[in-house]
């Protein structure tokens, strides 16, 4: 039997997950971590000591974090020749909860991400990221302060479980020709077929529904009033337009009494304002185009509007003002708005290229990426990894000079995931009080008149300070 690469963890207890399916934490609990390759070295440090200090002054020892260190990226490769170990799988997938931070993409073939190969092994379907804005944060938008949203993106399925076939390549070929063969109105749209490259992304039920059913408990816990249902659908009718489609669905069929669609507001509204309005007089108002519709779609609507006033004795006389409200919007536009009505979105959920785009830009209205946490998490299993979201940026390395806000705050997102909410709240504390009082590092520092730029390990220093005695 084949020696294990490193030795299991010495101290503390595992985290379960009990016949509910809630989390059971125990008050020592082992929490896997990969320090990470680069600058992750440096967030590493100064992030272990700011959540262990947190812990101590919530809990005043009662509780405390078993650090058990597992491996992946260069350091996995440089110690054991391998760049992600079995072990290292195992640990997370034994201990369920972890984090993490960036790491290296071997170059040459074989595994093209760490961190997706993570996210498909352990079949963590939602990558949850939360933008909100810290008082004193540099921004280049007006208004940040409006920014409070958390997205959840589809982490399994969309292109980063995409199949492609190089240009010219003998698989490529044969798939070409498999699509000339029987599908020749398809073929028709490849405007180069001698020299494209191809790509297929899948898109499930399963996976659409799983992840929209995340969205809306999370908002609901948390009192959020809207759930957004980011798509291209317009375009790709089957894959992003199904997962509008199968998202609303999951939503009526689940959550009926929580939850009103925003056409249903817009039918009750015309029902509260004219109650002897007629169902195809409330259809007018509804699809302001009525006349120009085919006869089916006529039916169709008028179908939707009376099974929309079926719901008044749950949702009538103003009650659906106080449901969580499931709309949706195009991508290109819902990029557009969070810059000009961010105001407008607190939970998305959307595919995973999708989520790619929206999470970065509006990380970019909050202070950037340095300060952008990130989990990644399935609801069902208990599985969960929490990881800064940006790059190694080798260069920087070893020099305690990075912002470390990114591993910090997913790591106050653990905390929170782990039900720990005073030593979160705490993480918060010190992190308003830090940059509060203009003691950050130097991608702030740069940007803030009157900053005291600090280094890397400083800025713990400075929040550990401001969460207080």
């Amino acid at each position: 039997m084949a020696q294990p690469l490193f030795a299991g963890p010495t101290s503390g207890s595992p985290i379960t997950m009990s016949p509910d399916g809630k989390l059971t934490v125990p008050a020592d609990p082992i929490i896997p971590f990969i320090e990470g390759d680069g600058t992750g070295r440096d967030i590493w440090r100064a992030s272990v000591r700011v959540l262990d200090a947190a812990v101590q002054k919530a809990y005043r020892g009662e509780r405390k974090l078993h650090w058990w260190e597992v491996y992946a990226g260069e350091k996995a490769f440089l110690e054991y020749k391998t760049w992600l170990p079995d072990e290292t799988v195992e640990g997370f997938r034994k201990y369920l909860v972890g984090i993490k931070g960036p790491l290296t993409t071997p170059i040459g073939g074989g595994i093209r991400s760490l961190n997706v190969a993570l996210r498909q092994m352990l079949d963590l379907y939602v990558c949850l990221r939360p933008v909100r804005w810290f008082q004193g944060v540099p921004s280049p938008v007006k208004t940040p302060e409006k920014v409070d949203m958390v997205i959840f993106r589809e982490n399994t399925e969309d292109i980063y479980a995409g199949i492609e076939w190089e240009a010219g390549s003998d698989a490529v070929k044969k798939v070409v020709a498999f699509v000339k063969e029987n599908f020749p109105k398809d073929y028709a749209k490849i405007r180069f077929p001698e020299s494209t490259g191809l790509g297929l992304k899948s898109v499930s039920k399963d996976g659409t529904q799983r992840l929209v059913k995340a969205a809306i408990e999370y908002a609901l816990k948390s009192g959020r009033k809207s759930v957004t249902l980011v798509h291209k659908g317009n375009i790709m009718k089957y894959t992003e337009g199904a997962f509008r489609t199968w998202g609303y669905d999951l939503a009526v069929s689940a959550f009926r009494n929580e939850v009103v669609t925003e056409r249903e507001t817009w039918i009750f509204g015309n029902q509260e304002s004219d109650p002897s309005l007629t169902v195809e007089g409330n259809a007018r108002q509804v699809e302001p185009g009525y006349d120009m519709l085919p006869p089916k779609a006529k039916e169709e609507l008028h179908a939707e509007i009376t099974e929309a006033l079926k719901l008044l004795p749950t949702h009538g006389a103003g009650q659906w003002k106080t449901k969580l409200r499931i709309k949706d919007s195009i991508a290109d536009i819902t990029l557009q708005q969070v810059l000009t009505r961010p105001a407008d979105f607190e939970v998305i959920a959307t595919l995973n290229l999708n989520g790619d785009y929206l999470s970065d830009a509006l990380a970019a209205q909050v202070g950037g990426i340095g300060i952008a946490p990130g989990g990644n998490i399935n609801y069902l299993t208990g599985h969960a990894i929490f990881e800064a979201t940006h790059g190694t940026a080798p260069k920087y390395a070893d020099k305690d000079q990075v912002n470390p806000g990114s591993m910090i705050l997913s790591g106050e997102m653990m905390l929170r995931h782990l039900g720990w909410n005073e030593a979160a709240d705490l993480i918060i504390k010190g992190i308003d009080g830090a940059i509060g009082a203009k003691t950050v590092t130097y991608d702030f520092a740069r940007m803030m008149e009157g900053a005291k730029q600090v280094k890397c390990s400083e800025f713990g220093d400075a929040i550990i300070h401001h969460m207080g005695a």
